[in-house]
């Protein structure tokens, strides 16, 4: 596939009684992308001063994988997988077309109910660790692009792992899927694009 000529992201004028969401996946991990206003109407809780852009990306994992600037030595890993370590969301605005934005990754796409989406706010809102005032408790920038990392109140630990909570979000929107196997980012995909939950692959990843 060849990507397209970057361009800003048309604004809807009409609520569709459908809205389109995203999987992202690399070879390991995964996230998804979806529509600020639908989860604004919908009940979530954005950080503080965020913005309103037209998409946000949303993932999960291990706290230090994501604060620190190299990879976890073999006892982070250990630490992670086996006894359990604070985990992050990371939210991450922007207002293109997601081909444009997230183009170094496997694109997915599928229409969900829009009235799905109380259950997937309200799953962004408890996985956030909020302060006093209510709003998510942010402890630093995401790893690319200008968003936020988000304290996140439950442990990271196998089997919940990244792409638990990726799943786990997608069933919120609706989509028929089992956890336990969505542990690997491609048995998630696998699940995403079977006849019952109908996902379309629109980019092979660069």
């Amino acid at each position: 596939m060849s990507r397209p000529a970057a361009k800003p992201a048309l604004a809807a004028t009409t609520k569709e009684p459908d809205v389109r969401i995203y999987l992202i996946a690399t070879n390991i991990h995964t996230g998804v992308v979806l529509p600020f206003d639908w989860l604004l109407e919908s009940g979530y809780r954005p950080p503080k001063n965020f913005g309103h852009p037209k998409y946000v990306t949303m993932s999960w994992g291990d706290r230090t994988a994501y604060l620190q600037e190299r990879w976890l030595n073999p006892w982070q890993v250990f630490d992670a997988f086996v006894i359990g370590t604070p985990s992050v969301m990371e939210i991450i605005p922007f207002d293109w077309d997601v081909v444009d934005v997230c183009h170094h990754q496997r694109i997915y796409q599928r229409l969900v109910p829009r009235d799905r989406g109380p259950y997937a706010a309200a799953f962004l809102n408890h996985c956030a660790r909020m302060d006093a005032a209510g709003d998510p408790v942010i402890i630093g920038p995401s790893s690319w692009g200008k968003g936020q990392l988000i304290d996140c109140r439950y442990k990271y630990y196998f089997p919940r792992i990244c792409n638990i909570w990726t799943c786990q979000v997608l069933q919120a929107c609706g989509v028929d899927l089992v956890p336990f196997r969505a542990l690997a980012a491609n048995w998630l995909i696998f699940q995403a694009e079977s006849k019952r939950n109908g996902f379309e692959k629109i980019w092979n990843g660069e």
